[in-house]
């Protein structure tokens, strides 16, 4: 049976092949200008927004263990899984969010698309902090490098979850809808 001509929609409309990046460097060169260097400080500015919570908690279990005579320090190994669980939730919240980007994305003005221009959620937000930080975890100067090295200035997380980071300022003269196919 031949899909051709059928009407039918799916990845072999196109004949088979690959389907083209929603997001080109070379048509549209302003989406990339400057990405790597306020990604940079889009990251410093998260990670002040997840450590004031993550400080304020160590600061009421150690004043929580003051008052209950060295009880409640007994918390503090609850501490650590919590402040990951929170950093995670706070990445899947914000990406996944109506804007697309976390709280220093959005002041950097950036925002994160899937490959194909869909805009991110939960688990794909949830699942980019975890990848970025394992792989920072293992391949520390690498993961930065990467992005200087192709046009999308993505890193070798955004290559895995097919995503990319582009300035939301831009973007918004160059209409990119989401393909279906």
């Amino acid at each position: 049976m031949s899909y051709s001509n059928s009407g039918n929609s799916g990845p072999w409309r196109n004949g088979g092949a690959a389907q083209p990046h929603a997001y080109d460097p070379y048509l549209h060169p302003e989406l990339f200008r400057g990405v790597a260097t306020r990604r940079a400080f889009a990251f410093l500015i998260d990670m002040v927004v997840i450590s004031v919570p993550v400080i304020l908690g160590y600061i009421f279990i150690a004043v929580f263990g003051v008052v209950t005579l060295g009880l409640g320090w007994a918390l503090f190994w609850l501490a650590w899984p919590a402040s990951v669980i929170w950093a995670i939730v706070y990445y899947g919240a914000c990406i996944g969010g109506p804007s697309s980007a976390t709280i220093g994305m959005r002041i950097m003005d950036l925002e994160l698309r899937t490959w194909y221009g869909a805009p991110g959620y939960f688990v794909l937000g949830a699942t980019h902090a975890v990848l970025f930080w394992v792989t920072v975890s293992f391949l520390s100067p690498f993961v930065v490098l990467v992005g200087l090295f192709n046009g999308r200035r993505r890193l070798l997380h955004d290559f895995v979850l097919g995503t990319v980071v582009i300035n939301n300022s831009v973007r918004a003269p160059i209409v990119q809808t989401a393909r279906t196919w």
